[in-house]
């Protein structure tokens, strides 16, 4: 049931849009009818596919680097609290400038002959955040006793990191892969579209022509292909965290 009734209320929404849109005469420029977005689609495949490809390519890049970069930071501000004191204001800042006014500086200052890097950098500033401050509030929330059990067993610092406190920060971290993931596919949209010449590829730039041509039912398949690829990567990274926690973590104990 927990998939039967939103498949069957999508198809009841879609059927009332089809009725609508034809029973109210709306333009097809206006909105289009879920058949007319779906021969968008099929009309031009090819080149949607080859799309979806550079901005997934794009997002997971970006993803990686987010997951790879505030893991490592996570860990060095939680042994080196005077490096956390002195980076982490820089950190903030750089999470709460609107990355579209940052945008056009990366473009200029990685160059016009690699956008493909500098759309991976803008989607990485977007995504890095919510990864770093979830590692870091996992590393800092294990149990002072185990603490202490490790240090009468005589670890070290890296035994410590190692045995107790990754495997405890792992529900911190997966939640925040999941919201890096989301945002990272956001930043690849927005990079593309501020990126805005030919030179970007991506599903955002095939709105963007379409929009200037007036096609609206390829905009919408464009806008249905993000949104898919959007609910991949999430499914994905909550499968990956059902994989790793449901044996031992107490959100997936059921009775």
């Amino acid at each position: 049931m927990r998939y039967l009734i939103p498949f069957l209320l999508g198809l009841a929404l879609l059927g009332l849009w089809e009725f609508w849109v034809s029973a109210a005469d709306v333009p097809v420029f206006i909105l289009p009818a879920p058949s007319a977005i779906a021969a968008a689609m099929a009309d031009n495949f090819g080149a949607l596919m080859a799309a979806l490809w550079v901005t997934m390519t794009v997002t997971l890049s970006a993803f990686f680097w987010a997951v790879v970069s505030a893991v490592a930071l996570a860990i060095l501000f939680t042994r080196a609290r005077l490096i956390e004191m002195a980076l982490y204001p820089y950190v903030i800042t750089l999470q709460v400038t609107p990355v579209v006014a940052i945008a056009p500086l990366i473009l200029i200052w990685v160059g016009f002959d690699n956008v493909s890097r500098a759309l991976v950098m803008i989607a990485w500033i977007v995504a890095f955040f919510p990864m770093l401050t979830n590692t870091v509030q996992g590393l800092r929330s294990v149990d002072p006793q185990l603490h202490d059990m490790m240090t009468l067993a005589g670890a070290s610092w890296w035994q410590r990191l190692l045995y107790l406190e990754l495997p405890a920060a792992l529900p911190s971290m997966l939640t925040g892969a999941k919201i890096s993931g989301g945002l990272a596919l956001i930043g690849a949209v927005v990079a593309e579209f501020v990126a805005g010449s030919g030179a970007s590829t991506g599903l955002a730039w095939r709105i963007i022509e379409a929009g200037n041509r007036l096609e609206i039912a390829t905009m919408f398949a464009s806008l249905v292909l993000l949104s898919a690829l959007g609910i991949l990567l999430f499914y994905l990274l909550s499968f990956c965290e059902w994989l790793v926690l449901h044996k031992w973590h107490e959100s997936f104990r059921r009775g």
